[in-house]
């Protein structure tokens, strides 16, 4: 008997494999196909690397698997952010896979994947911290319905949690902001509080990022960080000066440590320290967030006037020896920048931009491309990347394969990065199917998993004037829509139809474990998959 060489074969070799695998997993190590932070990752590329069970043969028979109504108040338009999901945490009712995700009104649920039922809910009071007074909201007196707030200063927490690596103890940390201002430190398995609450940052904020022991937060016009192992609790915060910010997946971070954000509407001077309408790095250097960088378009005072700013979370990847970043906005075009240096010596040539794809219009509230970007790598080596938007196509602007029916009111445009005489560029390949509003994509086993909102974007009209408030625009709104379009063509695979029963503004949808997510204006949460699983 050879013992020896009986273990050496490769069936005995797999199987080595799958029990070192079991061993792993039953002691929490993180599964690929886990969701610990908005967009999947620090480079936001919204690419669930590890999805298996959904394919582009069996994502047809995709059914709603359950749904929660949830108690959540509505603040403006806003209700449900996008969810987080973590398999395999040690409850004390046994293990469970978990998906949580945050309400407006300060609201924290945790349910079971299996079955949607609800393991824990948090509701947070506070007294607010203090925060400046171009803090959103228009400057205007707030209403008392919290359902007609001005969108752009609802209050409440409207940022996405982050959810950090397990502690010594065993506890899965989730990270958030609520609408004071104060970051919380939640045991996943629980919901009981790790550590007390600290003063952070108020105000509108988007989802946060967390990176070598770094939180990241913007809102309003400020990048805002801090370093949970230092016992100070020191917050770092730097000001764009004019201009706020609204990529709704946060901060990107590159491998240097580098966040980066697009700034909205504002005037650019560098004398007076302003950066509107640019894509800006900041890095935390001891106490202090300083500018690293910046790129503002040469077109920018064109983009003040007409409100055409850039708005989106970026993305950032790996090409040919380059670590590159795609940014957009609503004037609807792609720019891509060598984050080595943003926008070269004048801080204004990037690399390449492409024409508008979108915005023929030239409108502020209902056009342009919103949310964030997504990026990924196909089997072949290919890098894409995905951009949202809303309204028509451009005329002028041809996509190879245009999907049926046409684009009217948005969907999500697919480009291909290229070396052209060895320059990077954009190769547009195809447009999808009219969506109402397209919305950020998460890309799974080459699959893209997007959503129309239906959510009604006018900010204006001529008889209300921009005293629009938001009961007016829920009121108009239509329903979400979900969709699952082939990656490499854009051809629908999948779509819920008048399934979802509300619409969604300013959210996002998350896709792990064989399971799809989406939560809705009425605090609905679907969850969508296969039977069985």
């Amino acid at each position: 008997m050879k013992r020896t060489g009986q273990m050496e074969r490769p069936g005995m070799k797999r199987l080595l494999w799958v029990v070192v695998a079991v061993l792993c997993f039953g002691v929490g190590m993180v599964r690929a196909s886990d969701w610990l932070t908005d967009g999947g990752d620090n480079q936001r590329s919204g690419w669930q690397k590890d999805e298996h069970i959904l394919t582009t043969a069996n994502v047809k028979d995709m059914k709603i698997l359950w749904t929660y109504k949830t108690d959540n108040q509505v603040r403006a338009l806003h209700s449900l952010m996008p969810a987080l999901v973590v398999d395999n945490v040690q409850t004390s009712s046994g293990p469970k896979q978990i998906v949580i995700f945050s309400g407006i009104s300060d609201n924290i649920y945790a349910l079971n994947a299996a079955d949607g039922s609800l393991i824990w809910k948090q509701h947070y009071t506070y007294t607010p911290m203090a925060q400046p007074a171009r803090g959103g909201g228009g400057g205007q007196p707030q209403p008392s319905d919290p359902a007609k707030l001005n969108f752009l200063g609802p209050g409440g927490s409207s940022d996405t949690p982050v959810i950090g690596q397990k502690d010594a103890q065993g506890r899965w940390p989730v990270y958030w902001v609520d609408g004071g201002g104060f970051l919380h430190t939640i045991n996943l398995a629980d919901g009981t509080e790790i550590q007390a609450p600290i003063p952070f940052a108020p105000g509108k904020g988007w989802a946060l990022n967390l990176i070598n022991n770094i939180i990241y937060m913007p809102t309003g016009g400020s990048v805002h960080a801090i370093r949970l192992d230092d016992p100070e609790h020191n917050v770092a915060s730097w000001a764009d000066g004019s201009g706020g910010m609204w990529g709704r997946r946060g901060v990107v971070v590159d491998s240097h440590g580098i966040a980066w954000s697009t700034t909205g509407d504002g005037v650019y001077d560098v004398d007076s320290k302003r950066y509107g309408n640019s894509v800006v790095g900041v890095q935390l250097t001891g106490v202090n967030l300083n500018l690293h960088d910046y790129y503002t378009p040469t077109n920018w005072e064109w983009l003040q006037k007409r409100d055409l700013d850039p708005n989106n979370t970026p993305t950032i990847f790996n090409y040919g020896g380059k670590e590159i970043m795609a940014a957009s906005g609503k004037e609807c075009r792609v720019v891509l920048l060598d984050t080595s240096s943003a926008g070269g010596a004048d801080h204004q040539t990037p690399i390449y931009k492409t024409e508008p794809f979108c915005n023929e219009e030239v409108d502020f509230q209902d056009r342009g491309s919103w949310g964030a970007l997504s990026s990924w790598l196909d089997p072949a080596g290919v890098r894409w990347v995905i951009a949202p938007f809303w309204g028509p196509q451009h005329s002028k602007f041809k996509f190879p394969i245009t999907n049926t029916p046409p684009t009217v009111r948005g969907g999500v445009a697919a480009f291909k990065v290229v070396a052209v005489n060895g320059k990077i560029q954009l190769a547009a390949v195809w447009v999808s199917r009219d969506m109402d509003h397209g919305e950020p994509a998460i890309i799974a086993n080459g699959m893209i998993f997007t959503y129309g909102s239906g959510d009604f974007t006018q900010q204006a009209s001529p008889e209300h004037g921009l005293d629009f408030d938001s009961s007016i625009r829920a009121a108009k709104a239509a329903h979400a829509t979900l969709y699952v379009l082939d990656a490499q063509t854009g051809k629908e695979l999948f779509s819920s139809g008048d399934q979802i029963k509300s619409f969604n503004h300013f959210s996002g949808v998350t896709v792990a474990n064989g399971h799809v997510y989406l939560g809705t204006y009425d605090g609905t949460f679907y969850c969508f998959g296969l039977t069985g699983h």
